[in-house]
């Protein structure tokens, strides 16, 4: 058995922009949009503009700045990705209309990684912490580092030859 991983990380490039808005709005928090308006992409807003709600499940609190960067699903879109990682990677482009990349010429972008039978099976032995829960103080238990140098350091290309 395996110790189970984190439910969601960061590209350094993705960290770096996260540091340089945190410098400007202060703590930050994503919520992966489950489609709508700005598609599926991870929304980022100040800590406080976006309402967590009871059901919504928190997949890690990203090691970028001080207090962290946590990351929201809801709890019907956990239930459907509950087996993926999220990596959370930056490109040029337009960032959604209401997250705080929007003015700077990027977009945060979700990409994933299938977690194998061992992980799903760890992953399995520590439920996700919902809404509920961090109000009343739980957090995930998947520590270490949630920075990879890129989006292919956590989820490979088939086919193609590991750096």
């Amino acid at each position: 058995m395996t110790d189970a991983p984190s439910r969601a990380l960061v590209t350094r490039s993705a960290a770096d922009l996260l540091e340089k808005l945190q410098g400007r709005h202060g703590p930050l928090m994503f919520h992966q949009s489950g489609g709508c308006c700005d598609g599926s992409s991870p929304m980022c807003y100040p800590v406080g503009d976006f309402i967590v709600g009871d059901r919504d499940i928190l997949l890690a609190v990203l090691d970028v700045g001080e207090a962290g960067v946590p990351v929201w699903i809801s709890g019907p879109q956990f239930e459907v990705w509950k087996h993926t990682q999220l990596v959370i990677d930056v490109v040029p482009g337009r960032g959604g209309g209401f997250s705080l990349e929007a003015p700077e010429g990027m977009r945060f972008l979700s990409r994933g990684r299938a977690f194998t039978d061992d992980e799903n099976r760890a992953l399995a032995e520590s439920p996700p912490v919902t809404g509920a829960g961090y109000e009343g103080g739980a957090r995930p238990a998947s520590g270490g580092t949630h920075v990879v140098a890129e989006a292919i350091d956590a989820c490979p290309i088939p086919g193609t030859p590991r750096r």
